[in-house]
């Protein structure tokens, strides 16, 4: 069974995405269509060698398996190994979700004086131009 380590270092190289995105367009080619469409799709042109090792390593990592018909051999994707990794990092708020950290609980601040339950108690001015207490202004105070 391959490690999720192996799986990202095979998909962190940029030609071995482009070939699977190959293989996940159209999935069982030989080495020859594969290296054809590199070069015309992406504008990649490694050596059929080159490729065959990135072949081999997708191969390693379970994501690409291939078949022997004849003088050929065909390369199919397999992207179930992918489940791994989002196993190892399930989204916030799912069923399998790791558990959070227990945080310190914290006590709730005493009243400030003159005030009930934490909240300001003032009386409404009568004059013009003057704030109440407690009320922002979005005009500034000139002083």
């Amino acid at each position: 069974m391959v490690n999720v380590e192996e799986l990202l270092k095979a998909l962190a190289d940029p030609t071995r995405a482009a070939i699977l995105d190959e293989l996940v367009d159209r999935t069982g080619q030989t080495l020859f269509e594969i290296c054809n469409r590199l070069a015309s799709r992406h504008r990649i042109n490694p050596s059929r060698q080159a490729i065959s090792q990135h072949l081999q390593v997708l191969e390693a990592a379970g994501l690409v398996h291939s078949e022997r018909s004849g003088r050929y051999k065909f390369h199919y994707v397999d992207t179930s190994p992918l489940r791994r990794i989002a196993e190892r990092w399930p989204p916030a708020g799912t069923e399998t979700a790791r558990p959070e950290k227990a945080q310190p609980e914290r006590k709730p601040a005493a009243p400030a004086p003159g005030t009930e339950s934490g909240t300001l108690t003032t009386t409404p001015t009568t004059g013009t131009g003057a704030p109440r207490a407690g009320s922002s202004s979005s005009k500034g105070n000139a002083s």
